[in-house]
């Protein structure tokens, strides 16, 4: 059974930092790909970044401008989020998600509702 265990999240002042992390255990292998999610309240999820665990691909949203790094770690299966200058309407809660076996390549065009297993949620706080 695959299990998912997101971490990192807290309070931040506004240009502030965290990194998160999500665990994942049960994969068969790395063919697997974990991605991040975040949603605020009253907003719809969205996907902000994934990465392929085999193939190291990596896909980011637009809308993070080059402020956030997700890594991956394709033997312990951990995936990491770096999120840099975090600004209030980064406030959310932020999920993993993975999706596989099978995923050798890119990791882009996979949506929300086709992640197969999700983590139960870290909360980020971003204050001004």
């Amino acid at each position: 059974e695959v299990q998912l265990q997101a971490s990192g999240g807290g309070l931040v002042q506004s240009g502030g930092s965290l990194r998160l992390s999500c665990a994942a255990s049960g994969f068969t292998g790395d063919d697997y790909a974990i991605g991040w999610f975040r949603q605020a309240p009253g907003k719809e999820r969205e996907k902000l970044s994934c990465i392929s665990l085999r193939s190291g691909m990596i896909f980011y949203a637009n809308s993070l401008k080059d402020r956030f790094t997700i890594s991956g770690d394709n033997v312990n299966h951990v995936a990491y989020l770096q999120m840099n200058n975090l600004k209030p309407e980064d406030t959310a809660v932020y999920y993993c998600a993975a999706l596989g076996p099978y995923i050798w390549y890119g990791c882009s065009e996979y949506v929300a509702n086709e992640y197969d297993y999700w983590g139960q949620g870290t909360q980020v706080t971003v204050s001004s």
